[in-house]
């Protein structure tokens, strides 16, 4: 499958919420593979991808940190100028709204992977797919996805 299922959390912008939330998940076992903290005021959205989304997910509730799981795509893509915007441009074509995006950063320095959510994922697959967008499964992350 090449949607991923990524953890969603609202935390507290205090000192040390943060370290809490993964400071937990670390002792846990959990593995972080990308994630994403925005501040939207009083609260913080922090978007995760790890290597047990059901784990994560019952441990943050466990905590009283209500945690959602929605899908997300992952492409690669080169890490040259105007890849993304290339990568972007069928997708807009296709009427397929960016809802959010973050960068992962890998090792190589040939290739970069972005995080996307869309409007529609399944449209936006089969538009990069036929644009030879190099798609990333939960596998190639290291995810194993048992959550609802």
């Amino acid at each position: 499958m090449l949607k991923l299922k990524q953890v969603v959390v609202s935390i507290e912008n205090s000192p040390g919420r943060l370290y809490e939330v993964t400071h937990a998940l670390g002792n846990a076992g959990i593995n972080l593979r990308a994630l994403n903290l925005v501040d939207t005021g009083a609260f913080g959205q922090l978007r995760l991808l790890v290597s047990d989304v059901a784990k994560a997910r019952q441990l943050l509730m466990e905590m009283h940190i209500p945690a959602m799981v929605n899908e997300v795509v992952a492409a690669e893509i080169e890490d040259r100028p105007g890849q993304l915007a290339s990568v972007l441009k069928p997708i807009l074509d296709a009427n397929v709204q960016v809802v959010f995006m973050y960068a992962f950063l890998r090792q190589s320095q040939e290739r970069a992977v972005m995080i996307f959510r869309f409007s529609d994922n399944d449209k936006a697959i089969a538009v990069m797919q036929e644009n030879g967008v190099n798609l990333l499964d939960a596998k190639q992350f290291g995810i194993l996805e048992n959550s609802d």
